[in-house]
């Protein structure tokens, strides 16, 4: 059953609630918060009928109801509708979550009932989670996504919406906007509302003018010059973010060059130095992605990678205040780059 917990995936629950397959329990929990949000949406929006829910849809939240109080709405039989569906937002507030274990264990069968476990998930070992299992429920953890899986999601959500993608563009926003889902889909919508009929492509021009990205100044660019030292451009997008801070700032470039030399010193060992060799040993999304560390493998040397990696976490260590009254991150970050390219 384990495998099972382990196995439930944000595309498969919301495919067997499309298809009309309905688990009696939805222990939703994490700290991605948007699948959490998406899945909860969908319930409360398609489950029943409107004309339904007045009856046999309770929306509450875990800081005004008790495990005890949860337990007794969801033992309700539904009032003229095959199901009634209970949500339970901001569940991890509930006091007392043992309580449910014995609900967990004998689930009303005409009762949807969802816990929306925010910012944090339910200790493994604990048996509440086996018995919700047990009792045929659906145990869905909703992690964050690291850089492929974001570059992945974008891609997808863009096809989902019959948008073509275009790498750099994809890459573009990853970079600038991170994994906080909710603003990355917002952001993307406006510039998906943005394209015509007949060109719809995200490109670095459309990120450009409708999320504000700049083309030329950007992390993407930036990791790009870094790995070609070229020591003009990297200073110029630097002196791009200092100047522009509603663009960005020079902090987000040090885990830009953190997780660049990271992988870059893993692409030293690897047994093929092809492009598509290196994307495999990196599990990178295809050969067009191992272009920047080929390129560092032949600028930077493995016992420079480590020196660097271990001035990175300096300054890093110092942008956060330790070890540093003074210096403005941006001159930090302008020392880092020298060592780097020196």
């Amino acid at each position: 059953m384990a495998e099972k917990q382990s196995a439930a995936t944000y595309e498969g629950i919301m495919r067997d609630l499309k298809a009309g397959t309905i688990a009696p329990i939805y222990i939703l929990m994490g700290e991605e918060s948007f699948f959490i949000d998406r899945i909860t949406d969908y319930i409360e929006e398609n489950i029943l009928r409107e004309e339904e829910r007045d009856f046999n849809q309770t929306v509450c939240y875990g800081l005004d109801v008790s495990a005890v109080q949860v337990a007794d709405m969801a033992r309700r039989f539904p009032m003229m509708a095959e199901r009634q569906v209970v949500i339970v937002k901001e569940a991890q507030n509930i006091k007392n979550w043992d309580k449910l274990e014995q609900y967990f264990e004998k689930p009303q069968p005409s009762t949807v009932l969802v816990l929306a476990y925010k910012n944090g998930k339910i200790d493994g070992r604990k048996k509440i989670l086996q018995k919700a299992l047990n009792g045929g429920g659906v145990v869905f953890e909703s992690k964050k996504l690291n850089e492929r899986e974001l570059l992945g999601f974008i891609e997808r959500y863009l096809q989902a919406q019959k948008v073509a993608t275009d790498p750099k563009a994809v890459q573009m926003v990853a970079e600038h906007i991170g994994a906080d889902l909710n603003r990355l889909t917002s952001e993307l919508d406006k510039a998906i509302l943005s394209l015509p009929d007949n060109a719809r492509r995200l490109t670095p021009d459309v990120v450009e003018e409708q999320i504000g990205v700049s083309k030329e100044y950007n992390g993407f660019e930036f990791r790009t010059a870094i790995a070609q030292k070229d020591a003009i451009k990297a200073n110029k997008i630097l002196k791009y973010f200092d100047s522009n801070p509603k663009s960005g700032s020079p902090f987000m470039l040090i885990p830009i060059l953190f997780s660049y030399f990271q992988n870059l010193m893993l692409a030293h060992y690897a047994p093929q130095k092809s492009d598509d060799g290196i994307a495999r040993f990196l599990d990178l999304r295809g050969g067009w992605a191992a272009r920047d560390y080929v390129a560092g493998m032949r600028n930077y040397s493995a016992t420079k990678t480590m020196q660097i990696i271990s001035k990175i976490r300096e300054t890093d260590a110092k942008s956060k205040g330790l070890d540093n009254v003074n210096t403005p991150v941006g001159d930090l970050v302008r020392d880092l780059i020298f060592f780097i390219l020196h």
